[in-house]
């Protein structure tokens, strides 16, 4: 089967986004570059995939440019963290948690009880 870039609103039948295109990643790219602090959870495509990796790939390299230059950047959730990790910019982003639903949780300040009971302590 072969791969073709399409507007999301016009998928044809039999057919599968698997990637944010080139005017979405651009879109993104450059809505993130005025940012102090960005939580993302999921990545763009499916990483694992040559090909599909594209949008995830341009996201991770933003999130450590934004880092660098003093944004706090936090990748929340397993796949996330192991796209981050397997494209390599794990160690220039502020934070990389596994916890996606958790992370989520804790951001909308809903009660965790593993963190509660730290607190007891």
């Amino acid at each position: 089967a072969g791969a073709k870039t399409k507007v999301a609103e016009v998928l044809e039948e039999g057919w599968m986004g698997v990637d944010i295109g080139p005017r979405t990643r651009e879109l993104y790219m450059h809505t993130l570059q005025g940012a102090k602090t960005v939580l993302w959870s999921g990545p763009m495509g499916v990483f694992e995939m040559k090909g599909f990796d594209e949008g995830t790939l341009a996201i991770a390299k933003t999130f450590a440019e934004i880092t660098g230059k003093g944004a706090t950047t936090i990748v929340g959730g397993g796949d996330s963290a192991a796209a981050i990790r397997q494209m390599g910019f794990d160690s220039k982003v502020t934070h990389v948690s596994t916890g996606g639903g958790a992370s989520l949780e804790m951001f909308e300040g809903k009660f965790l009880p593993g963190i509660a009971a730290l607190d007891l302590k």
